[in-house]
């Protein structure tokens, strides 16, 4: 069985360069490269990772019979990116290959996100806790619990925090993260 090419067919299907998927699974876009081109073999754990960021079963990547769609995440499902300041969660681990991409962001007191760059697509938020500033293309938005935002991300934007925690509900639309 030719592994990396079934990791590569399943990442261009799901309109991934290897550079994000190697992001997404904290890898180098060379072993990407490299695996893709049965180069080097992964290791179990690295082929559940990267298995586990296409959104496919063991079962399934091997398997020739057709590939169900999954329906339900668990708790132990989720992605979380943390840095110093903020986590950012990824419930659906295969969102690549959805037209959204639902994402939770808490961001501790003082905390902000980095500069998100423009992509063509729209982000949608809901703040469940706290308030935030919402820079979007020089301009501030103060937003607090309750309330929402949306907007076409033609711009770069920032998301920092305004209390002691604030937890937001985002979708990207096309998934962007």
């Amino acid at each position: 069985m030719e592994i990396g090419y079934k990791i590569k067919e399943k990442r261009i299907q799901l309109g991934l360069t290897q550079e994000e998927l190697a992001n997404r699974c904290e890898l180098t876009k060379g072993y990407i490269s490299q695996l893709e081109n049965d180069k080097t073999d992964p290791s179990i754990q690295t082929l559940a990772i990267i298995l586990d960021v296409l959104g496919i079963s063991f079962k399934d990547f091997f398997s020739n019979d057709p590939i169900e769609e999954k329906v339900v995440y668990h708790k132990h499902e989720i992605f979380i990116k943390e840095e110093a300041n903020y986590n950012l969660l990824w419930p659906i681990s295969n969102a690549q290959n959805k037209n959204m991409e639902p994402m939770f962001l808490e961001l501790f007191k003082g905390g902000k996100t980095d500069l998100f760059d423009p992509f063509e697509g729209d982000v949608y938020g809901y703040l469940l806790e706290g308030s935030i500033n919402l820079y979007l293309a020089n301009k501030l938005y103060k937003i607090s619990a309750g309330e929402s935002f949306y907007f076409t991300a033609n711009y770069t934007y920032l998301i920092e925090n305004d209390s002691e925690y604030a937890k937001i509900i985002m979708i990207s639309t096309p998934p962007h993260f």
